[in-house]
């Protein structure tokens, strides 16, 4: 067995747009013939994972009920949560209660996920981005960094920039 991390960004035109998401991926001794098991570790407001950050994902599971074949892989099945984030299936929940808020109140729905994805998936990151130069009082030039807090979306953007 053996044990992943990976990331994935929340989509553009989502209410996870802007986020970045923790997964770990558990791959099975009889990987491929057996699916991997995600599970979120950031927190996400969506009707198909549950507060555990279990993902409910035909993908992820074995027939006869499941999809799981061994053709599939790591990259296909990220795909697919992927596409789950940005096309729940309200008919298929772990989470009845916003599987409901999904199909009968969207906008409430829409407005809690954003909240999640800001309290959660966008930590602010410190990073040096620029140095400055300042005379002092005896005339001479100091010379400080300036700090400045990025999203993780732009932490991820920039970090070759800046973060060095």
């Amino acid at each position: 067995n053996a044990l992943l991390m990976t990331e994935i960004v929340g989509g553009a035109n989502t209410p996870y747009e802007g986020g970045v998401f923790s997964l770990e991926i558990k791959i099975p001794g009889r990987y491929p013939f057996e699916p991997p098991k995600l599970r979120f570790l950031t927190p996400i407001y969506h009707p198909n994972i549950d507060n555990d950050g279990r993902i409910c994902l035909d993908a992820l599971k074995m027939p006869p009920k499941g999809a799981w074949r061994p053709s599939l892989n790591i990259s296909t099945v990220l795909s697919s949560v992927q596409l789950l984030m940005s096309e729940p299936n309200p008919d298929d929940p772990l989470m009845a209660d916003i599987s409901a808020e999904f199909k009968y109140s969207r906008a409430v729905f829409l407005e809690k996920a954003r909240k999640w994805t800001a309290k959660y998936a966008t930590q602010k990151i410190k990073c040096d981005v620029e140095t400055e130069q300042k005379p002092s009082e005896d005339g001479s030039i100091k010379t400080s960094r300036k700090r400045e807090a990025l999203s993780a979306q732009e932490n991820l953007e920039h970090a070759k920039k800046v973060c060095i």
